[in-house]
C-alpha cells in the first residue's frame, strides 16, 4: 500500500509554475513561435513593463486581490520576457537575475541569515534601514566606480516618486527641514514665488513659471515624505475622486438635457458639490 502523497509546498507550486511560465515564453520566442512575440526588444516591451506596473498598483490601490493575482501574474510575464531576450542576446539568464536578488537580500539582512556568525538581530523597522544603508555603502566602496548617494534613482521614475526618493536618500545623510512645520514654510515660499510669476509682466515667462512650479511639486513632495505619505499614491487616490465626482456630475447634466459647456461656472459649482455628497 502506498503513502498518501503530501501537498506540494506553496514555493514547490510556485517553482513548477514559473518553470512552466519561462517554458511558454521560450516555446513563443522560438523560429516556429509567435510572430509578435519574436519581433519584440527590451526598448519595445518598456511600455509594457510600465502599464503592466500601473494595473498592479491600481489593484493594490482598490485592495481588489481577484486583479491583483491576475496583474501579479501579467508584471512577472513581463520580467520573464525581459529576461529571454536577454538570454538570447547572450547578456544573463533569468536565473542569474534571480540568484542576483537573493543574494543580495541574504547580503542585506545579516540581522537575519548570519545570527549563527555572532550577528546581533534587529528590534525595530529604523534599526533595520540602518542596517541596509550600511551594508549598500560597503557594496559601493567595493566598486571600481562607487555609486553617488542619488546614482541608484531611476531616472525614468515618475517624476513625483523620484523626487520622494531623493528626499529620502538626503535625508539619508541628515540634509533635511528638522520639521514637517519647516517644510510646509518651504511650501508657502514656493507659492509666493509662483504667485509673482503668475502676476507679474505679461506676456507669462513660461521659462520661469516652470522652473518655479517644479521647485513648488518638490516641496510638496518632501512635505508628504515627512508625512509618511507616498506622494504617488495620494495622488492616484485624488485623481480616482476627482474622476468619480467629475463623471457624476457629467452624467446629471446630461441626464437634465443640458450642457456643461453652455453652464455658467456658478452653476457647475452647485453640481459639484451635489456630487461631493452623492459620490464621496
Amino acid at each position: 500500500m502506498s503513502s498518501p502523497s503530501l501537498p506540494d509546498s506553496p514555493a514547490a507550486t510556485a517553482a513548477r509554475e514559473f518553470a512552466r511560465l519561462i517554458e511558454i515564453m521560450a516555446a513563443l520566442r522560438a523560429p516556429d513561435g509567435c510572430p509578435w512575440d519574436r519581433e519584440q526588444t527590451i526598448d519595445t516591451l518598456k511600455k509594457y513593463v510600465l502599464e503592466e506596473t500601473y494595473e498592479l498598483l491600481e489593484a493594490i490601490d482598490r485592495h481588489d486581490h481577484d486583479a491583483l493575482r491576475e496583474e501579479l501574474g501579467d508584471f512577472l510575464f513581463e520580467a520573464v520576457f525581459v529576461a529571454q531576450l536577454e538570454q538570447e542576446a547572450g547578456h544573463f539568464t533569468l536565473a542569474d537575475a534571480v540568484k542576483h536578488v537573493a543574494d543580495k537580500l541574504v547580503r542585506r539582512h545579516p540581522h537575519v541569515f548570519k545570527r549563527d556568525e555572532g550577528e546581533p538581530a534587529l528590534e525595530t523597522a529604523g534599526q533595520v534601514k540602518v542596517k541596509w544603508e550600511e551594508v549598500k555603502a560597503q557594496e559601493r566602496g567595493g566598486q571600481s566606480t562607487p555609486k553617488t548617494l542619488l546614482s541608484g534613482i531611476p531616472a525614468a521614475l515618475p517624476a513625483l516618486l523620484r523626487a520622494y526618493q531623493i528626499g529620502s536618500r538626503a535625508h539619508s545623510v541628515g540634509f533635511d527641514w528638522d520639521t514637517p512645520s519647516d517644510v510646509v514654510e518651504k511650501i508657502r515660499e514656493e507659492v509666493e514665488e509662483v504667485a509673482e510669476v503668475v502676476n507679474g509682466n505679461q506676456p507669462l515667462d513660461r521659462e520661469r513659471a516652470e522652473e518655479e512650479m517644479g521647485d513648488l511639486l518638490f516641496a510638496i513632495s518632501h512635505l508628504s515624505r515627512r508625512l509618511g505619505i507616498e506622494p504617488e499614491a495620494a495622488l492616484r487616490k485624488a485623481n480616482d475622486k476627482f474622476s468619480r465626482r467629475f463623471t457624476d456630475m457629467e452624467l446629471r447634466i446630461q441626464d437634465s438635457g443640458r450642457r456643461m459647456s453652455a453652464m455658467t461656472i456658478d452653476e457647475l459649482e452647485v453640481e459639484w458639490q451635489r456630487s461631493k455628497k452623492q459620490v464621496g
